[in-house]
């Protein structure tokens, strides 16, 4: 399996902006549903969000209206780009392309493999 690659990785202060990049080397970049996850210490991995093949997107709630996923299928790379950061929003971050983008409900499955994940850290 090709791997998936995230950057990013940061410490800002409540109230700033980070993006985060996912690069994968695969020839069915264009034609992939993805999606952004997050894992908190001791807890399951969480949905963030979802961007179907055509560029429809979706968000959990919680970050509804500060990101937003986005793609550049020439670079095969997912972008994630997070604004007003808040301390509740420290976790490490993790991509996955190539899983179901359902439209009718707006969520993402995911599927192996999974990058590293980046840390992303967000100071009150």
């Amino acid at each position: 399996q090709v791997p998936l690659v995230e950057s990013g990785r940061g410490l800002v202060q409540s109230g700033e902006s980070l993006r985060l990049s996912c690069t994968a080397s695969r020839d069915s970049f264009s034609r992939s549903a993805m999606g952004w996850y997050r894992q908190y210490p001791g807890s399951q991995r969480e949905w963030v969000a979802a961007i179907s093949h055509v560029g429809a997107t979706n968000y959990a709630d919680s970050v509804k209206g500060r990101f937003t996923i986005s793609r550049d299928n020439a670079k095969r790379t997912l972008y994630l780009q997070m604004n007003s950061l808040k301390p509740e929003d420290t976790a490490v971050y993790y991509c996955n392309i190539g899983g179901t983008y359902v439209p009718s409900i707006g969520r993402y499955y995911p599927v192996p493999p999974w990058g590293q994940g980046t840390q992303v850290t967000v100071s009150s």
